[in-house]
């Protein structure tokens, strides 16, 4: 399994480890993810996720999964994202209509 956020598709990034005598190794920052369960008020349904911690408190900051979702572009959201976006600007039109 990779070991990826499933909002934003934060990867590990890569680097050097440092010795005190400037002696540099190649290394892996890992990303810290966690297992959560983010709840839609507007669809009342509830999604098991796999994502980074700094994403979670991105969604938290933001007011929850729905603000944070509308609030982001698409180019920045994985597949899975896009379609519980998907589905909250579909029930939004049809609130509109």
């Amino acid at each position: 399994m990779a070991r990826r956020c499933d909002l934003l598709d934060t990867g590990p990034m890569s680097g050097n480890n440092v010795s005190h005598a400037k002696n540099r190794t190649k290394r892996r920052f890992e990303v810290n993810l966690c297992n959560v369960t983010l709840a839609s008020d507007a669809l009342g349904q509830k999604f098991r996720m796999r994502i980074a911690a700094k994403t979670l408190r991105t969604v938290d900051f933001k007011g929850g999964l729905d603000f944070f979702l509308l609030g982001t572009k698409n180019h920045k959201l994985t597949e899975k994202a896009k379609k519980i976006k998907k589905q909250l600007v579909k029930l939004e039109a049809s609130k509109e209509a």
